[in-house]
């Protein structure tokens, strides 16, 4: 098997269960910003762990609350870990090229059309009408980690990456577990999780409007003053340059 033939393979998932969030669906949305503002994550949700120093730590002043309920209802010794919340649109942008080139290494028959479908699965584009959640700053990525600061698997016995649907059918008994803990606590606060990545979920960008069936949002593209996140951005973009392919990461 070649390695092209190799990183098609994917763990299978119910299709049943969660909502696709298309883009033309997402572009549909009626926005009515509510101008929540972002507050630092540390400040109105403690409970909440943020370990990455390239993690721009604010969100929406509601979706952090709602963050912190969710870390209160996990089990003791089970911490709500956030590893992604705000991106300015530049961060967006660089993700999406990179995700892009990745997509065209990983896979060279696809033409362009079919790349960026591939690509918009998993990294929302910049030059829509519905901006992407995270630049809403009502997005956060999250994990469990246990006390000391260790990962639970959620993922088991797939890669992280290829077990990236949050219905992935045949994880471990264990790994299934951790991740009904991660989602019943952050569906019970409130949020709504994107079918195609376990660790993503938003509150109130059209990203939620569309899973929930709603026609409006209330939050809209935000911005966040530079010196606010400048030394995070800085680490973040020297730590980038050493990312690995994630369709190659399993095989290596």
């Amino acid at each position: 098997m070649s390695r092209g033939e190799q990183v098609r393979k994917h763990a299978p998932w119910d299709r049943s269960k969660g909502r696709p969030e298309p883009i033309r669906a997402l572009n549909l949305v009626h926005e009515v910003e509510n101008q929540d503002p972002l507050v630092r994550l540390s400040e109105f949700a403690p409970s909440v762990r943020v370990p990455r120093p390239t993690t721009i730590a604010f969100c929406r002043h509601l979706v952090a609350l709602m963050a912190e309920q969710a870390a209160q209802s996990l089990p003791k010794g089970v911490v709500l870990v956030v590893t992604d919340a705000y991106r300015p649109l530049s961060r967006q942008q660089r993700i999406y090229d990179w995700f892009t080139q990745c997509v065209k290494d990983a896979f060279p028959h696809l033409n362009h059309a079919q790349t960026r479908r591939k690509v918009n699965r998993w990294v929302a584009p910049c030059d829509q009408k519905a901006p992407p959640g995270h630049c809403t700053g009502a997005a956060l990525d999250v994990i469990l980690e246990d006390e000391y600061g260790e990962p639970l698997d959620v993922a088991s016995p797939y890669d992280r990456f290829l077990a990236g649907p949050t219905y992935t059918i045949g994880l471990s008994e264990v790994a299934q577990f951790n991740r009904d803990l991660l989602v019943n606590a952050m569906l019970n606060a409130g949020f709504s999780n994107c079918r195609d990545e376990w660790w993503h979920y938003s509150y109130g960008d059209a990203g939620w409007a569309v899973r929930l069936n709603k026609f409006e949002c209330f939050y809209g593209l935000a911005e966040l003053p530079v010196h606010e996140y400048e030394q995070a951005h800085k680490l973040w973009l020297r730590a980038f340059e050493d990312r690995v392919n994630p369709f190659f990461e399993a095989l290596t």
